[in-house]
């Protein structure tokens, strides 16, 4: 992570990241934004947009003001409907005509697992869904189109995000939230889902591309070393929680929240519970924990070949 702010880069300045690929961040630096979120262009002459970015007129005028002479926006891409991605991409379409593709809405892709957990009472925990997201045009996983005058494969990977997608453009990969540099990917239920990002990361690492540009922080140029980090990450803090569950034996998710993030300040702890329920709802998917009387946050929590 950055630590000095002089080494930000700027916020609203075009900035030519390699051949054919231009970057432009928006005013929206954050704990969970980083710099802020990163606007991708694409092309050269007729142009697509990935992830315009957040309501704000003034990273919407610095995207057109960015563009050169005689170039339009063609398409608009959004990789997910979270607050920081999105809600910039109606107001850019009225504006230039361009269509609005993505996965679709909010709750699209969303596994019957999560449905029922919300239909069960399980909110978003305040991580700013665009819940009035709509789009032009569904894509659909493997979908091949052409964007700024560039061949582009919509891949499907939710687990950050149940409609998120990944844009791979031949070997390239703008990943959006799913994989980036500087943090761990939120995963978050109902609209994070932790079996659905495992199977993501495999997807993506199967396709050993050169490069990955996520939607904020520096662009990852091992893509390998940077997934296997991750996927080993969440599995060292899947044994953690079943050595922790082993031992309390029945036990909720505040109590073995409390026991794993000893360090963690209170005002992160809420957030942590997430994460550690979104463990358990993929341990309990793979009928290695059970939760009784069911499958919801407040549930008791045990080993399956625990006996009572």
């Amino acid at each position: 992570m950055i630590s000095d702010p002089t080494e930000r880069p700027a916020a609203g300045i075009m900035q030519q990241m390699e051949s054919g690929i231009r970057r432009i961040i928006a005013p929206n630096p954050s704990p969970m934004t980083y710099w802020g979120t990163n606007t991708f262009v694409l092309g050269e002459g007729d142009v697509a947009v990935i992830d315009p970015g957040p309501a704000d007129p003034s990273h919407m005028q610095a995207i057109l003001d960015g563009l050169e002479p005689g170039e339009r926006i063609s398409q608009i891409l959004v990789t997910h409907a979270h607050l920081d991605h999105s809600p910039l991409a109606r107001p850019l379409s009225e504006a230039t005509g361009a269509p609005i593709m993505a996965f679709g809405d909010a709750l699209e892709g969303r596994s019957t697992v999560m449905r029922d957990l919300v239909a069960r009472g399980l909110t978003s925990g305040g991580e700013g869904v665009d819940a009035s997201f709509t789009c032009d045009i569904s894509l659909s996983d493997g979908e091949r189109f052409t964007a700024g005058g560039l061949q582009i494969e919509a891949i499907w990977t939710p687990g950050h995000f149940a409609n998120h997608l990944s844009f791979a453009a031949q070997d390239i990969v703008f990943t959006g939230d799913h994989i980036m540099a500087w943090a761990s990917s939120l995963v978050s239920p109902p609209d994070g889902d932790l079996t659905a990002f495992m199977a993501s990361c495999r997807k993506l690492a199967a396709r050993q591309d050169r490069v990955y540009y996520p939607a904020h922080g520096d662009r990852i140029d091992d893509p390998a070393a940077r997934m296997s980090w991750l996927i080993n990450h969440r599995q060292a803090r899947e044994a953690e929680i079943l050595a922790t569950l082993s031992d309390l034996q029945d036990t909720t998710v505040p109590t073995l929240t409390r026991e794993i993030y000893t360090e963690t300040p209170d005002a992160l702890i809420p957030a942590a519970e997430r994460n550690v329920f979104a463990h358990l709802i993929d341990l309990a998917i793979r009928e290695i924990v059970t939760a009784t009387p069911q499958l919801e946050a407040n549930a008791v929590f045990r080993m399956k070949d625990e006996k009572k």
